[in-house]
């Protein structure tokens, strides 16, 4: 799941978060349920099974920013300080994160830690990490994660050639001037404004760090990545791709992260239908979305061992304004139409059985600060004379022709909501819908992210940490690393801004939503529903924990 900010990310709201997060299903940290045992001390050489999806690229980490790869990645390294079950913000590789003045932050890492390779984790690490994701020339999908730290503009802009032209002549590649290293396990990093928030920041992938034979090859390193986490690759073809990755215990990791367990696998299903059957016949071991067909059955097929709770997950699709009859005030007259045309509702309560509930912004209710009253949210709810009413308008300024289309990914339980949600647009609007279904969800990222696609397109968001603005600036700020429908509006940036600077978190807020009422009416993407944690695991297992962002903690479960 996930954003590259405008100033400091908010990460921020990470603590307030967390007591929005209490109480929710499966989590063990922070007082409320866990549904298997309960402990999480048993070490067991058992390897668990858990679903999931071919990552759209090589494994980087500052290059990797959907749901598939983020999951490995996070097993795969460590970075200053990680998040747990609740959202909490604790140290992992750092053994502090500090600053006076919220400007200069000082990183001091924890002596004697490796990558699985035997080499050291020094500061060196991730200086080399920060700049290579930042430099424009290396495209990476992250980059802007790293906007706030001095001299980033500079390293961003650098392009291929210019890069090409400074290596033909000698000269050395830019670095962000805002990152230096003081010392083996001590650096800095200077941002151009206050963020007291930047220590939170820090668990999210982008800021993983790197070994220098990464360098020799980032997209060999990619395919076989040597990381510091709790996991490594289970030596060569552990990457079995469209099948599994197989990871096994990194014994060089000594965070607060170890395995209780004798590795983790993800299987890369098709559709979940078949991982659900694998999960009942004990071939599976943990799904973390549960298939259509079986969401009005999995509580009872599972008993005590199905987990159904508020989760962080939010659901839409994006219709960028660069296809036809969807750019300027046309554009915001069809999509304020088109979405007062889809009962969520009704998809929700009969297709979901109630496992989501009808988005009222562009977040989640678990955030702190989160409204449910912010002005102008009345366009995300079912009412199709107001939405007939905006269509002709639109088909004043230009005529609607051919057919409305939302691509998904049919290896991610999406179908049927897409012809319900296409259903309740055509009958309310009178118009031709279509499905556009890609077979895995990996091509429709590459499409999406090469700007290929030509329809609208299934979007959302798996937060990287518990905070408004990041489901605001990744996915719609200027730039952003997940702004797929490449929408840009100064007024909402500059709320961003404002936003996180703000000395709290309840202050931030405020901003945030101010900034979603430009959202709510320019929509960049259609608001749907709000995603339940709702899954499951097998006889085989216990303590499967559900963090605060939808995902089970693999290293925590264990096998009888």
């Amino acid at each position: 799941m996930a954003v590259r900010k405008y100033g400091v990310s908010a990460v921020a709201l990470a603590a307030a978060a967390a007591l929005a997060l209490a109480g929710c299903g499966t989590k063990d940290e922070g007082g409320s349920t866990n549904k298997s045992t309960g402990g999480t001390t048993t070490t067991s050489g058992g390897v668990v099974k858990l679903n999931g999806t071919e990552p759209q690229n090589p494994l980087v980490p500052t290059n990797t920013n959907e749901v598939g790869g983020g999951r490995i990645i996070t097993n795969l390294f460590a970075g200053p300080v990680y998040y747990t079950a609740d959202g909490a913000t604790e140290m992992d590789v750092a053994e502090s994160v500090e600053s006076d003045d919220n400007i200069t932050w000082t990183i001091k890492l924890k002596s004697g830690q490796k990558f699985s390779n035997d080499e050291p984790v020094n500061a060196d690490s991730f200086v080399n990490a920060w700049n290579y994701g930042a430099l424009g020339a290396n495209g990476q999908l992250s980059a802007d994660f790293f906007n706030q730290i001095k001299g980033y503009d500079e390293v961003n802009s650098v392009t291929e050639a210019l890069l090409a032209e400074l290596e033909a002549e000698g000269k050395p590649v830019p670095t962000m001037e805002g990152l230096v290293k003081v010392d083996d396990l001590t650096f800095t990093a200077e941002l151009t404004e206050e963020d007291p928030f930047f220590k939170m920041r820090l668990g999210y992938s982008a800021f993983y760090p790197l070994p220098t034979s990464a360098f020799d090859d980032m997209a060999a390193f990619g395919e076989s990545p040597v990381g510091n986490g709790p996991y490594k690759l289970d030596g060569d073809g552990a990457w079995e791709h469209n099948i599994e990755i197989r990871l096994v215990p990194n014994e060089s990791y000594q965070g607060p992260r170890k395995p209780v367990n004798g590795g983790v696998t993800y299987v890369f299903y098709q559709d979940r239908d078949t991982a659900y059957q694998d999960l009942l016949s004990g071939q599976l071991d943990v799904l973390d979305e549960m298939p259509e067909s079986a969401l009005s059955s999995f509580e009872t097929d599972l008993g005590d061992r199905a987990v159904s709770d508020p989760g962080s997950l939010f659901q839409s699709f994006t219709i960028p304004d660069r296809l036809a009859h969807f750019g300027g005030e046309e554009g915001k007259l069809r999509r304020a139409a088109i979405s007062r045309a889809i009962d969520r509702e009704s998809i929700t309560k009969t297709i979901f059985q109630g496992t989501r509930t009808p988005a009222k912004d562009f977040s989640s209710p678990l955030m702190e600060g989160w409204s449910g009253d912010i002005p102008g949210n009345e366009v995300l709810t079912f009412g199709p004379d107001k939405a007939k009413e905006l269509w002709a308008q639109a088909d004043a300024i230009s005529p609607w022709e051919g057919e409305f289309q939302i691509a998904y990914n049919q290896d991610g339980p999406h179908g049927v909501w897409v012809e319900a949600a296409l259903n309740s647009i055509a009958s309310t609007l009178g118009i031709a819908t279509k499905p556009a279904p890609y077979p895995t969800f990996q091509e429709s990222r590459t499409a999406i992210t090469d700007r290929t696609i030509q329809t609208p397109f299934r979007s959302g968001w798996q937060p990287d940490y518990p905070s408004i603005y990041n489901y605001l600036s990744p996915l719609y700020g200027t730039g952003g690393g997940s702004n797929d429908g490449d929408y840009s509006n100064p007024q909402f940036d500059a709320l961003l801004v404002e936003g996180i600077s703000e000395a709290t978190p309840a202050d931030a807020a405020v901003k945030f939503n101010q900034a979603q009422e430009i959202l709510l009416k320019d929509l960049p993407a259609i608001p749907l529903w709000y995603q339940n944690s709702s899954g499951g695991y097998s006889e085989n297992v216990e303590n499967v924990i559900w963090g605060w962002d939808n995902v089970p903690i693999a290293y925590q479960i264990t096998t009888k």
